[in-house]
């Protein structure tokens, strides 16, 4: 898009016309769906609870509830404890918020659909991600209060212990995929549901729902969410933010949510591709077609979006399910039981590709497929063979009169007759009458 405005205007202007939009169309993704996943959790958890959940904003289930919440922090009291350091206090919000951000720059959505495509995405996204902690930190600190310090402490701990298992499992995609491009990630796994690298082999399985596991305790949520959740503490790092401030820490959060599942369903669960390969089935992507490579694209984008929310979801019940755990325990999962997991994992994985190259599922239903073809193959030969032989027994006879003429109908027949000897040993004379 922007090299074809280049031709009309400066390309300098092409360029940050076409980021400024891209960067408006994320926002407008990441806003929206974090206004969404507001009225989701309590709606979740009002389920889970056997309540009701918003029932008086917007209707009979609460759609406008996340507006009303938004206009109610707006109008909140912005303040700042007078023993604060004023600078940091304001900024660290927001740099949690542009780290998380920044994530979705180098996220593909569709394949070809990217803001940006890098061929180390996925090294990038694991790096910002973990820039989001500085905010966290410059939170705690910044306010001028122990108990928002200690949170701030503990989830720094819990995040970059957590990160070190969870950057294990993203490798075991890549080790299949043989690249860290997402795009290219994606593509490996088009066509029906068992090409997903999540049914490669047992190894990546259980990897997955490691990933998952740290991706939880990454985005600190519940069970994992004890630095902001104990008594001492009552909010963690966020006890003396309020206000729109306040808003952009769980902005970052839900963004984080969102950010991490769309990970997840690029790396294991096929990203665009969906679990019935309606685009290809219905020839949509070619390059000739722009109608079609839109529609193909479009319907990659709403794949990664299902995916990415059952994701969020699944999050939004664990919270609502399991109980907290103390610190101790949530150290010990991540150092004692993730981390030795994955690290067997990947080696597992490593060797099942080195005697599985494309995967046992891949193998046995391309084997069928082989299978099939050879099969409707020799069908075809034994037909072809049958037609000969019928063909070599047929013995195709001219007309008598003229024998390099066209074959007459019924010649077989009559030459048949004539050539066959009677029982005394005789050849029944010709009926020179027929010949003529």
């Amino acid at each position: 898009m922007a090299e074809y405005l280049a031709q009309y205007v400066s390309p300098w202007i092409a360029y940050l016309v076409v980021g400024l939009v891209e960067c408006g169309l994320l926002l407008a993704l990441v806003m929206v769906s974090v206004a969404v996943f507001t009225w989701m959790e309590r709606k979740v958890s009002a389920r889970i609870q056997d309540r009701l959940g918003p029932t008086r904003v917007g209707g009979r289930f609460g759609w406008l509830q996340p507006v009303a919440d938004g206009i109610k922090l707006f109008c909140k009291e912005d303040l700042i404890p007078a023993a604060a350091d004023r600078i940091l206090f304001r900024a660290a919000p927001y740099i949690s918020f542009v780290t998380m951000f920044t994530v979705f720059m180098a996220l593909p959505w569709a394949n070809g659909w990217v803001p940006i495509r890098l061929d180390a995405a996925v090294f990038f996204i694991i790096a910002v991600s973990g820039l989001e902690i500085f905010g966290v930190i410059l939170g705690g600190y910044a306010s001028g209060s122990k108990w928002s310090l200690y949170g701030a402490m503990r989830e720094a701990a819990q995040v970059i212990s957590y990160e070190i298992p969870m950057g294990l499992c993203v490798v075991v995609p890549v080790l299949l995929a043989g690249t860290m491009d997402l795009v290219a990630i994606g593509n490996n796994q088009s066509g029906w549901f068992w090409n997903w690298y999540l049914f490669h082999d047992p190894f990546t399985f259980i990897t997955f729902w490691i990933y998952i596991t740290c991706a939880v305790a990454h985005t600190n949520r519940a069970p994992f969410d004890l630095p902001e959740a104990e008594s001492e503490l009552v909010a963690g790092f966020m006890t003396e933010y309020s206000g729109f401030r306040w808003a952009a820490f769980f902005m970052a959060e839900y963004g984080a949510m969102l950010a991490v599942s769309a990970l997840a369903a690029i790396l294991f669960l096929g990203g665009w591709n969906g679990p019935i390969p309606v685009a290809q089935l219905l020839h949509l992507p070619t390059e000739t077609n722009i109608v079609a490579l839109a529609i193909a694209n479009l319907l990659g984008l709403c794949n990664m979006l299902v995916k990415a929310y059952i994701g969020v979801t699944f999050m939004m019940c664990l919270r609502w399910t399991l109980p907290r755990l103390r610190i101790d325990q949530v150290m010990t999962t991540c150092l004692k039981y993730c981390l030795p997991l994955v690290s067997v994992m990947l080696a597992g994985a490593m060797l099942w590709t080195f005697a599985f190259p494309g995967g046992v599922v891949r193998q046995i239903m391309s084997a069928v497929k082989n299978q099939s073809r050879t099969v409707s193959v020799t069908n075809n030969q034994s037909r072809t063979v049958s037609v000969t032989n019928n063909q070599s027994r047929t013995v195709s006879v001219r007309s008598l009169d003229n024998p390099l003429g066209p074959t007459r109908p019924g010649s077989e027949i009559y030459a048949h007759n004539a050539l066959t000897p009677t029982l005394s040993g005789h050849r029944p004379k010709v009926d020179r009458e027929r010949g003529q």
